[in-house]
């Protein structure tokens, strides 16, 4: 017998080792009996946490958003599109942390009020800006869903950082599309240097709120 004491069940253990498991299975893998197997507890242990594993997802894309933010305080000199790239890129590099991190993330509700004190910081910014409460929401929102498709679209492709799956191999693809050029050429584009394709769709996307909303 061991006199080693366990770690105490909670909601932030649960999710915690949700995540590690995460990036070794992916979401289709990520079950309650798996992690409740990784945690050494009966899976029916965990149903006085969460009730589901929606509910699960929720409090992971809580503290995916929590691991984000923290240390990186707002900065209050920040112009709206800084903030929209600083906000946006920082979204990426979270959802990138993660296999399947976009669609963690994606449709999830966050189970506390983490977000608040940015979100109001934020759209604060952009109504001094000049912008109405309604053009602030839809501007940083349509960052954030390009950002979040864009992400779920690349972990499609590149799981996680050196893997790429079958299938997406640039070259066999040109090849097979041999008698549509444009196409064929256009792979080059779509499914590499994913920096880059973000960064510039990113500055396509704040360059057009500008130009909708007359700020600069």
């Amino acid at each position: 017998m061991t006199s080693e004491r366990r770690a105490p069940l909670d909601r932030t253990r649960v999710a915690d080792t949700a995540l590690e498991l995460l990036n070794e299975v992916g979401l289709d893998g990520l079950t309650l009996r798996a992690i409740a197997r990784r945690l050494d507890v009966k899976a029916p242990a965990l149903y006085w946490h969460f009730k589901d594993k929606q509910a699960l997802l929720d409090e992971m894309a809580t503290e995916m958003y929590r691991r984000m933010i923290a240390g990186t305080p707002l900065d209050p000199d920040d112009t709206w599109r800084e903030r929209l790239l600083k906000s946006n890129r920082g979204l990426r590099t979270a959802l990138l942390g993660h296999r399947d991190g976009a669609k963690v993330f994606s449709g999830s509700r966050f189970t506390g009020i983490v977000h608040a004190e940015q979100m109001e910081d934020t759209l604060r910014l952009f109504t001094a800006a000049g912008l109405t409460l309604a053009q602030a929401v839809r501007a940083t929102s349509t960052t954030y869903f390009y950002t979040l498709g864009f992400v779920t679209e690349e972990q499609g492709v590149e799981p996680m950082a050196g893997e790429r799956r079958e299938g997406y191999d640039v070259a066999e693809r040109a090849r097979l599309m041999a008698d549509f050029p444009l196409s064929a050429q256009a792979g080059a584009e779509i499914f590499a240097d994913y920096e880059a394709h973000f960064e510039e769709g990113l500055a396509v996307v704040i360059d057009g709120i500008g130009a909708r909303y007359g700020i600069r």
